[in-house]
């Protein structure tokens, strides 16, 4: 059956336009998952903690690291494992992008930060002081995106899954791989995951008001 042209165009407008609508959404910008700082010296796992972006060190080069330079004595014997480094960003209005704060643990302060995701595989990351002296890195992807857990979504608490097979949530882990693509031995998220869900981490599930 033949079709009139005009009503071909505006079936073939439509199914566009539902198409853009429906996968949008996936195709948004998602800074969760495990990021490698530009050195290499560390990876920082970001997830979505009570509605706002937490960052925290995941894995580290050179085990046994504490946070010695911070201006609180009572933190300066803290592992530089698992401690929190960006700090209840919040989403920026209209863009892909995060603001809140970092922590520099070279130099033990707190400095205001934006994050945004380039692509699917980098994170940039922008640092200042007072508004101004800003500098920033580019980290690297090397564990996919994060769904919300439990823990980092307080609507979750206390709700039963549907479902009895287990949930996937912020403390698995797993390498990011392309199609065909074998899995390095020593890479960073091939070794033991010795922080997990970093919701739950007390610098974290600690209300920050």
């Amino acid at each position: 059956m033949l079709h009139c042209p005009r009503t071909f165009a505006r079936t073939i407008a439509f199914s566009g336009l539902f198409l853009a609508t429906v996968l949008s959404p996936a195709l948004a910008a998602d800074p969760t998952g495990d990021w490698k700082v530009a050195d290499g010296v560390a990876t920082i796992r970001v997830a979505q903690c009570n509605g706002n972006m937490w960052g925290a060190v995941s894995w580290e080069k050179t085990p046994g690291g504490k946070d010695k330079n911070n201006p609180d004595p009572a933190k300066q014997s803290r592992p530089t494992l698992g401690m929190p480094i960006l700090i209840d960003m919040k989403k920026k209005a209209g863009a892909d992008a995060w603001e809140g704060q970092v922590y520099n643990a070279k130099d033990g302060q707190l400095y205001s930060s934006t994050i945004k995701p380039v692509g699917t595989d980098q994170l940039e990351i922008q640092g200042c002081v007072l508004g101004f002296l800003c500098g920033g890195e580019t980290w690297t992807r090397v564990g996919p995106p994060i769904p919300v857990s439990a823990a980092g979504n307080p609507a979750a608490k206390g709700t039963q899954p549907k479902s009895t097979a287990p949930q996937k949530t912020t403390g698995a882990v797993v390498p990011a791989t392309k199609p065909g693509q074998k899995q390095v031995p020593g890479n960073a998220n091939a070794q033991a995951d010795a922080v997990g869900d970093i919701c739950l981490l007390p610098d974290i599930a600690r209300p920050t008001h």
